[in-house]
């Protein structure tokens, strides 16, 4: 199915849900609102045409100044089966950093979600365990966030001198024996 088609398939199914569509390249986004993306997801899931059972990637975006709706939730499907692929938006306003999880139909997004959280500060309710993944969880505020300060954090991380305490010994660790 050409990826236009999918487009129009996906505004039949949910008329006042699809905000957006654009074709670049070959490529198609289409932008939804946050409210039913696990159901939207469910449908591209599982209707025997589409079939998009790989999530390759999710990312979160911030449009802080250039937008109404500050971040962006974007989700890279593809169908194995039928390869073809599709670039799914979902608008995050900044009062409101919700939206359901997609793990119930793509599982492997566990840990896209977690660090999309963690950089971000989108919250994605329903996942079973939204924590930071890649900094600690003490870590204020979201590093990919465009007001984040370029310098980082005003105060030094509290857990600083424990890891550079602990790579002093793995230095002197005989890796050799």
């Amino acid at each position: 199915m050409e990826p236009l088609q999918i487009a129009e398939k996906l505004r039949e199914r949910f008329p006042d849900e699809v905000l957006d569509v654009r074709e670049f390249r070959g490529q198609v986004s289409v932008t939804v609102r946050k409210g039913k993306i696990v159901e939207i997801g469910r449908f591209l899931h599982d209707e025997p045409d589409l079939y998009f059972d790989y999530l390759v990637d999710l990312c979160g975006v911030d449009y802080l100044g250039k937008k109404d709706k500050r971040f962006e939730v974007v989700y890279h499907l593809f169908s194995i089966k039928h390869r073809h692929a599709l670039r799914l938006k979902a608008e995050v306003p900044e009062t409101d950093t919700r939206i359901d999880s997609v793990m119930p139909i793509w599982t492997g997004v566990n840990w896209h979600e977690r660090e999309c959280y963690d950089m971000f500060g989108i919250v994605f309710a329903g996942h079973p365990d939204l924590r930071r993944v890649l900094l600690p969880e003490d870590w204020e505020g979201y590093p990919l966030r465009k007001d984040y300060p370029v310098k980082g954090p005003a105060q030094e991380w509290s857990g600083f001198l424990d890891v550079l305490d602990r790579s002093k010994k793995y230095r002197q660790f005989d890796w050799q024996g």
